[in-house]
C-alpha cells in the first residue's frame, strides 16, 4: 500500500492455541501488509508468544517485510517438522476432508498416556522438537535488540501460581517455551531457579503491560479461544476440552473486566484522567470460526491446514480494518459490559463457515 494515509498505533494480545496460532498468524500478515498499522506492542502467550518473537525479530531484520516472510518461514518450518509426528489424521478424516485428529489412533494413544503418566515418566530426557525448532528458527538477539516493538511473553510460575512476564533484553528460547508449557505434554521449564508451565493459567494473553503503555490507546485482542459453546459437552474428551478453554479464557475475562471497571471509575472523576488512561479495546475474531475449530486439530500441523487457518486470519483482520479502522483512536469497539453478564453473545458473528463443526478447509 502506498501513499500517505492516517496512521494508527495499535497494541496486540495475542492468544495461545497450539497450530490455530497460524489464524493470529493471518491477521498479523493483514496488518503488517497495511501501512496504516503501526503494531507497538506484543503481548502473547504460548503459540502467540511464538509469533510475538517471529514478528519482532523479522521486524528488527528487515522491517515489516521481514516479520511477514519470517512467520512464514517459521510456520512452514513447523508444519515440516510435524510431518513426522506420530500424531495424524485417521484415513477416515482425509477422505472427508476433516481436519479434526479425534479419529487420529496417534492422537487418541497419546492422549491416554498422557492421563496415566506424566512427561517426567514418558520423557526422562526432556527431549522436545518443539524448542529445537524455535531454537533454530528465532533469532533471540533481534528480538532482544528490536526497538520497533516491545515483546512481552507471559509464563505461570508453578511453585507461587503467579505469572511472570518477560520483556526485552531478556527474552529467550527459554521464556518462549515455558509460555507453551502444557503440563501434561512436557516437563516444567526452569528458569533462574524457578519452574514454569504455560502462561494460558494465569494469562492468555496478558494484558497489563499493555494498558500501561502510553504509545497508544488501543488495545486489540486476537482471540483464537471460544468463549462460547452453543452446545452441552457430554462425552469425557468434550468435557475436558471445554474446560481447557474455560481455564484458557478466565483470565482474559478477569483482565477484560478490570478495564471495563478502570473506565467506570475514570467515567466518574474518582481517578486522575490524566494520569489513568481510558484504554479503546477491540477484538479480531470470527465467532463461528472459533466453534467450528475442534480442540484435537490444535494438534494438526499439516502445511494445508495452517494455510487455511492464516487465510481465515487474513480475513478477520480484513473485515475488522474495513469496519473499525477509523474507529481506533476514537472509541472501544468491544462491549466490555457483555463480560458482567451470563448470557454473553459475541458482538460480530462471522457466518461464511460452512464446515463449522469440522474445521474443514
Amino acid at each position: 500500500m502506498t501513499g500517505k494515509k492516517e496512521r494508527k498505533v495499535v497494541d496486540l494480545a495475542l492468544q495461545g492455541g497450539g497450530s490455530h496460532g497460524a489464524l493470529t498468524w493471518g491477521v498479523l500478515d493483514r496488518l503488517l501488509d497495511d501501512d496504516r498499522i503501526e503494531i507497538a506492542t506484543l503481548s502473547g502467550t504460548s503459540a502467540g508468544a511464538m509469533n510475538a518473537v517471529v514478528v519482532a525479530a523479522g521486524m528488527d531484520c528487515g522491517g515489516r517485510k521481514g516479520a511477514r516472510e519470517a512467520l512464514e518461514y517459521f510456520w512452514k518450518a513447523v508444519s515440516d517438522g510435524a510431518m513426522t509426528s506420530p500424531i495424524q489424521r485417521s484415513i477416515w478424516d482425509r477422505l472427508t476432508d476433516s481436519y479434526s485428529m479425534e479419529r487420529s489412533p496417534g492422537y487418541l494413544f497419546f492422549e491416554q498416556l498422557s492421563r496415566q503418566f506424566s512427561p517426567y515418566e514418558l520423557n526422562p530426557m526432556n527431549i522436545n522438537p518443539l524448542r529445537d525448532l524455535v531454537s533454530s528458527m528465532v533469532d533471540f538477539d533481534c528480538v532482544n535488540h528490536c526497538t520497533d516493538i516491545r515483546v512481552f511473553v507471559t509464563a505461570t510460575n508453578v511453585r507461587t501460581g503467579r505469572g511472570r512476564t518477560f520483556t526485552q533484553p531478556e527474552i529467550s528460547v527459554d521464556a518462549v517455551m515455558a509460555s507453551a508449557c502444557l503440563p501434561l505434554m512436557f516437563q516444567a521449564v526452569e528458569i533462574d531457579g524457578e519452574a514454569y508451565w504455560d502462561g494460558g493459567y494465569i494469562g492468555n494473553p496478558a494484558l497489563y503491560p499493555l494498558v500501561e503503555d502510553t504509545a497508544t490507546r488501543d488495545l486489540i485482542v486476537v482471540q483464537i479461544n471460544p468463549m462460547v459453546r452453543d452446545t452441552l459437552p457430554k462425552t469425557s474428551r468434550e468435557i475436558i476440552n471445554r474446560i481447557n478453554e474455560i481455564t484458557f479464557n478466565s483470565s482474559l475475562i478477569k483482565e477484560l473486566r478490570s478495564i471495563e471497571l478502570l473506565h467506570q471509575i475514570i467515567a466518574s472523576a474518582k481517578l486522575d484522567s490524566q494520569q489513568y488512561r481510558d484504554i479503546f479495546v477491540h477484538i479480531i475474531h470470527a465467532h463461528e470460526d472459533l466453534k467450528g475449530l475442534e480442540a484435537s486439530s490444535k494438534m494438526n500441523a499439516e502445511w494445508s491446514y495452517l494455510q487455511y487457518l492464516n487465510k481465515r486470519g487474513w480475513q478477520w483482520a480484513d473485515r475488522f480494518l474495513a469496519d473499525h479502522f477509523e474507529d481506533l483512536g476514537q472509541r472501544s469497539t468491544f462491549n466490555l459490559k457483555s463480560l458482567f453478564t451470563d448470557s454473553f453473545q459475541p458482538p460480530e458473528v462471522d457466518e461464511t463457515m460452512d464446515a463449522a463443526k469440522k474445521g474443514k478447509g
